[in-house]
């Protein structure tokens, strides 16, 4: 019991040792402030109310809800960017943002997020809608809008074919609101629009919704709570609801699984991302970076690159029953009229035919040309599958080619760095830039003038069989300067250095990140000090890290070394990878594969390789002398050496008799100190008792003093009493006498 009692306090005491020893050295942290202005109308929970945010969340109809991280800083650059987007839609749209750092919050206890900020969108009742785009004020809103207006009213058919044309991929539901305010399925359809915004935060699929018949009889719809995708290079579907069960997500995952892509937005994440690579890995791209605010009118060279990538994928192909037709009638009357020629019945359309051109729009550019249909005849002359005729190469040219072309889009504001990789020139993100880009060639070209005629040319030229089309080469701009041993090679000066027919060239391939290559660094600084003044030989490096160089001129592995011999630069030849790389192994190599001018007949290799060993022999004999100098030199710095070393000792010598005498001189020092003070103990003493002495003899003489009066006073009374005897014994003999 003792020892368990023992035990037990021993356990206690550790335990109250170490948490005092916790409390001093974790420090406690400081109370969290206000992240957001409180000039903004955006309500900051920065001490991780999450019950207040859920409690605000559920009383508004569009909710933007914030989860950052004081110290982040992707939550500071957002910060801004969230109270522009807040101040011009405070109005419609609850803002709130929580701190979800704060360790005593209850966002930290209840949320797990592994990056900040995150950017959750509530409809009512229906979230989180996750926003995944950039943290661009412009992009937010234009997010934030859609996801408070998810469909699009569309009460007339001009607005259907206009939300048909100027959207690359548009859903249209029918629901007639006559017997019902609201009727079931139209909640349904709503949802997954709203899964679809989920599912893709770009929308690029939009979805409207249509309740007048006469405006749904337009795209061949009669049948109330109806789904219709439509498409513009294949048949328009209509959702059906005996295949599938009609909720919001199989909606949404039946209008991904059967939507067309012509164009493809990429946009940066905020963070590590493989959306590029992913889709460069799927065959040529052609990437077009131009400046795009989606708030405001797009840039002109997006109207082009859509008229163009519509072209391009539209390819006419015959099939065994009618289809709609790849000619110049807009996809809705063509649908239309196949619909009621399927049905024996007749199209209400205008008698003739009518050229439409609608305002700016990537989809637009279609020709309306339908007529009345009779009821008898099976298969009229214009309903059959025909290809009109092309009236540009690029029609089309998806279907006639084995190079097919990915069309994508880029914001230069948020990509331009990519653009400058790739070869842009100009430093403004304001510029437009287009590049195919075939990674599994490794080559990308640059197209020069972004006219569309020019586009045209170029996507032409990428899918001739034999491509006109130059490699385009990323060379790195700076340069070593001129006068160095060894000259830096770069793509730029690369034909004009290394094809120089002139003179012999032995080029280094290198990159930064091989050591191997920093290795033998020395080895080519000896070779080219050797050939140093020789004009008829140049010694370069190329990094292959930061310069693409033609296909012919690259190599497999480095380090490699490279000879180019003058006159014959197609006879270009590899150092051997099995030789060790050495000044004489380089030297022998460069002498057995210089070239000659063709003309010279009498400078055969012999002559070369005589004048070149008397060069050497040259080499040496000044090498020799300067071994001599250089011995001379060492024997006089070694007598130096020697004289230095024997005054040394002699300083050293006199330096220990000099610490010797300070010694002693120290030592004596502190005797005399010692003897001082004794004397002067002794003097204080003597004063002491001289005082004493003093103050003795002051007493004795204040006492002699005393003395004297006494001795006086008893004088004075002995003479008194002498006085008084005297008269006395006067008296006496006076009266004896008498």
């Amino acid at each position: 019991m003792c020892g368990a009692v023992l035990l037990g306090l021993a356990l206690l005491l550790a335990l109250t040792l170490n948490c005092s020893r916790a409390k001093d050295v974790v420090a406690v942290a400081r109370p969290p402030v206000r992240f957001f202005s409180s000039k903004v109308p955006v309500v900051d929970l920065f001490q991780g109310q999450q019950d207040q945010a859920e409690r605000l969340r559920e009383g508004a109809d569009v909710c933007v809800l914030v989860y950052y991280a004081p110290w982040c800083a992707h939550s500071i650059s957002a910060r801004e960017q969230v109270q522009q987007v807040a101040l011009r839609m405070a109005v419609e749209v609850q803002f709130i943002a929580v701190n979800c750092w704060w360790n005593q919050g209850k966002c930290r206890k209840q949320k797990n997020f592994f990056q900040y900020p995150v950017i959750h969108l509530f409809y009512r009742r229906f979230g989180p809608i996750e926003y995944k785009g950039p943290l661009v004020a412009e992009y937010l809103e234009s997010f934030i809008r859609r996801v408070s207006t998810p469909l699009t009213y569309l009460p007339t058919r001009t607005a259907l074919n206009t939300f048909l044309s100027h959207h690359e991929q548009g859903v249209v539901g029918f629901f007639e609101f006559n017997s019902s305010p609201q009727p079931p399925g139209y909640i349904t359809f709503l949802t997954s629009a709203l899964h679809a915004l989920r599912r893709d935060s770009q929308g690029a699929v939009r979805f409207g919704v249509v309740t007048n018949r006469e405006v749904a009889e337009g795209i061949s719809v009669r049948e109330d709570e109806s789904v219709y995708l439509h498409r513009r290079f294949n048949t328009s579907l209509v959702f059906s609801r005996a295949e599938r069960n009609f909720t919001a997500e199989e909606i949404c995952n039946w209008v991904y699984e059967n939507r067309e892509r012509v164009i493809h937005w990429i946009q940066p994440m905020g963070a590590k991302s493989y959306s590029l690579e992913a889709e460069l890995h799927k065959g040529p791209a052609l990437l077009t970076f131009l400046p795009h605010n989606p708030l405001t009118a797009s840039h002109h060279l997006l109207s082009e690159v859509v008229d163009i990538a519509l072209r391009y994928h539209s390819c006419c192909v015959s099939e065994p029953h009618p289809a709609p037709l790849r000619s110049h009638c807009s996809a809705m009357e063509l649908e239309a009229v196949l619909d009621s020629y399927l049905r024996n019945a007749v199209v209400p359309a205008p008698p003739t035919c009518t050229n439409v051109h609608n305002a700016y729009s990537p989809f637009s550019h279609y020709s309306a040309c339908c007529r009345t249909l009779p009821a008898d005849v099976r298969t009229p002359a214009w309903a059959e599958p025909h290809c009109p005729p092309v009236m540009d190469s690029v029609s089309g040219l998806h279907c006639r080619t084995n190079k097919t072309l990915r069309f994508y889009l880029l914001d230069s504001h948020l990509s331009w760095p990519l653009a400058e990789r790739l070869g842009a020139l100009s430093n403004r993100s304001t510029d437009t830039f287009t590049t195919i880009v075939n990674l599994r060639d490794e080559t990308h070209y640059v197209l020069e003038n972004a006219r569309k005629d020019s586009l045209e040319r170029f996507i032409l030229n990428f899918s001739a069989p034999y491509s006109p089309l130059h490699r385009h080469l990323v060379g790195h701009r700076e340069l070593h300067p001129p006068q160095s041993l060894i000259q830096e090679v770069t793509t730029g000066s690369f034909m004009d250095t290394v094809m120089d027919p002139e003179r012999d060239v032995l080029l280094f391939y290198y990159t930064r990140w091989c050591g191997f290559c920093t290795v033998l660094n020395h080895v080519l600084l000896q070779l080219a000090r050797l050939f140093q003044g020789n004009s008829a030989l140049t010694v370069a490096r190329v990094n292959v890290g930061l310069n693409d160089l033609p296909w012919e001129f690259m190599v497999d592995h480095l380090p490699s070394f490279l000879f180019f011999p003058k006159h014959r630069k197609q006879m270009s030849v590899k150092f051997p990878d099995s030789a060790p790389v050495t000044v004489p192994n380089l030297l022998r190599f460069i002498l057995r594969h210089t070239g000659h001018a063709p003309s010279d007949q009498g400078a055969g290799p012999k002559s070369l390789l005589e004048a070149e060993l008397r060069a050497l022999q040259g080499e040496v004999l000044s090498l020799q002398q300067a071994r001599e100098r250089l011995s001379q030199q060492l024997a006089a710095l070694w007598r130096e050496n020697r004289r230095l070393a024997l005054h040394a000792r002699a300083l050293t010598s006199h330096n220990a008799e000099l610490h010797s005498q300070n010694a002693e001189l120290q030592a004596q020092s502190g005797r005399l100190e010692t003897l001082y003070r004794e004397k002067s103990r002794q003097l204080a003493d003597a004063v002491n008792r001289l005082q004493e002495l003093t103050n003795a003899s002051e007493e004795l003489l204040t006492e002699n003093s005393l003395l004297k009066v006494l001795l006086t006073m008893l004088k004075d009374r002995e003479r008194e009493n002498e006085g008084e005897r005297e008269e006395g014994e006067r008296k006496k003999g006076m009266e004896e006498a008498s």
